[in-house]
């Protein structure tokens, strides 16, 4: 899409950390995603911690979705037992960005090398509006807002639209 064909969009954001172990005090990676958004002059309005349940997951998903239109979920994407994010997110998603896991795979195996291929990362539209979820760590965060929902969330946001 042509630069001039991007509408302009007002941005919420709603940061969603799916964590058993976390709590506000101890969410960096909530954190980062926070202050690279708030650094590019976009508020965030919708801010959770919700245990690895898909249940929980969807119902936090739904509420900021009421408020939102980017919602970005960290943690739960990878192979263990308990990491549901994905099976969560999935059937809300009217369309997949397959691109987007895609490309952060392949930034992150010039970070982490081969385990990169572990991540489940993915993003998609949901009633014209986009959800990302990415890996938990502090890198993983900062790597997938930084260089890929940052520099394209406008551009996507408008397409849904």
């Amino acid at each position: 899409m042509k630069p001039e064909h991007e509408r302009p969009v007002r941005i919420s954001a709603a940061i969603i950390t799916v964590s058993t172990t976390r709590n506000r005090e101890t969410d960096t990676s909530g954190r980062a995603i926070r202050e690279l958004l708030q650094a590019a002059g976009i508020e965030v309005e919708y801010y959770a911690i919700v245990k690895d349940e898909q249940e929980g997951i969807r119902r936090e998903v739904l509420n900021a979705l009421k408020e939102c239109n980017c919602i970005i979920l960290n943690g739960g994407t990878g192979l263990t037992h308990d990491d549901c994010t994905i099976e969560a997110i999935m059937p809300l998603l009217e369309k997949k960005i397959d691109g987007f896991g895609e490309i952060f795979r392949a930034k992150s195996v010039q970070e982490i090398g081969t385990s990169a291929m572990l991540s489940r990362a993915i993003a998609g539209i949901c009633n014209g509006k986009v959800i990302f979820c990415i890996p938990g760590s502090t890198a993983a965060v900062t790597l997938a807002t930084r260089d890929l929902i940052l520099p394209e969330m406008r551009h996507i946001l408008t397409h849904a639209n």
